[in-house]
């Protein structure tokens, strides 16, 4: 009889950073010597996005404290914790937990000195293989197979339910992200709409609705407005049938290199340098990055803001919309 193995993986939040974790959870699952049975702590907001990932036996939800759930995972006598979120709340569970606990490196440190001096210590290396380094003690290697998402038939969007228009062929056109750096302005989405001549849909939250609408209003009937009509797994199935993925720095982004769909990348406050660009280990030329690199003031913050600390937000304002389209153009007409 195989000796059962139970290990818990850590990532609450959030959907780019729960989709990047992926690997480590498939990897763990083929790996790992014996019965082995992979767990998933996240919060409950996110859940559906592991929820259908054939490797995982259980998901473990918390809706705010970890109390909510320390008493049940202490009954599931874990063997392993892999902590891929390293942050106060994880170590609270790492404490209760009591088993050997392994966790990965977040360079904060050398986000720091990039962000607040503009000097560049950061690794050249993807943060998906910076969580391979916190398995590597239980024998994991990087299979190379890239991110992984699962979208249930339920939720996958038949082409004949969008509009004639949109039925044959489309751009996707994530128009959202947590912070307003990392978005371009809604005025720069419409003239780049403007200049692609082909069908797009613009895949967003709820809350990217209102501005998805002005985009429509200005661009005309090439543009169908799905943000907010859509849960995040038939957003993704929307993103799976599209020709090519524009993205800002957010969730869709990772979600498209899971579907192993063509991104163009686009980056504002933040940096590619981070470890957070699209994940694709053995086709990097399924993506392009898009960004202003000729800024003093760039990156000012590892994560993002409201509005441009320096009042001028040239890192979006400045981005060159020719190029856009012009990848629009080059990844449409390839196979």
């Amino acid at each position: 009889m195989e000796n059962k193995v139970k290990i818990l993986v850590i990532r609450f939040s959030s959907i780019g950073d729960i989709v990047l974790t992926s690997p480590i959870v498939r990897c763990l699952k083929q790996q790992v010597d014996g019965e082995v049975e992979v767990h998933f702590l996240t919060k409950k907001q996110y859940s559906a996005i592991v929820e259908h990932n054939p490797h995982l036996s259980k998901i473990h939800t918390i809706t705010k404290s970890t109390n909510e759930i320390i008493n049940e995972l202490k009954q599931e006598q874990f063997d392993y914790v892999i902590d891929l979120h390293k942050n106060l709340r994880s170590k609270r569970v790492l404490k209760n937990l009591k088993c050997l606990a392994f966790t990965f490196d977040k360079i904060n440190f050398k986000k720091w000195l990039i962000t607040t001096f503009k000097i560049n210590k950061l690794p050249n290396i993807h943060i998906v293989d910076r969580y391979f380094e916190a398995v590597q003690l239980l024998g994991v290697k990087n299979d190379g197979l890239g991110l992984d998402f699962f979208i249930p038939e339920k939720d996958e969007i038949k082409l004949s339910e969008l509009p004639i228009t949109h039925q044959k062929e489309y751009i996707a056109f994530a128009i959202g992200a947590q912070h307003v750096t990392k978005r371009l302005p809604t005025e720069k989405i419409i003239s780049i709409c403007k200049k692609i001549n082909h069908p797009i849909i613009l895949l967003g939250g709820k809350e990217d609705a209102e501005t998805a609408q002005k985009i429509t209003n200005a661009v005309g009937n090439l543009i169908y407005n799905a943000c907010g009509k859509y849960n995040i797994n038939q957003s993704a199935s929307l993103v799976k049938q599209c020709k090519t993925l524009i993205t800002h720095d957010t969730g869709l982004m990772h979600i498209g290199a899971a579907l192993c769909v063509k991104i163009i990348s686009v980056w504002g406050n933040t940096i590619p340098a981070f470890g957070m660009y699209p994940y694709y280990p053995n086709n990097p030329e399924k993506y392009v990055i898009i960004e202003n690199k000729n800024l003093q003031c760039r990156p000012c913050s590892k994560l993002g803001y409201d509005k441009c600390p320096k009042k001028h937000f040239k890192c979006m304002k400045e981005i060159d919309e020719r190029e856009i389209v012009e990848k629009v153009s080059n990844f449409w007409f390839r196979v």
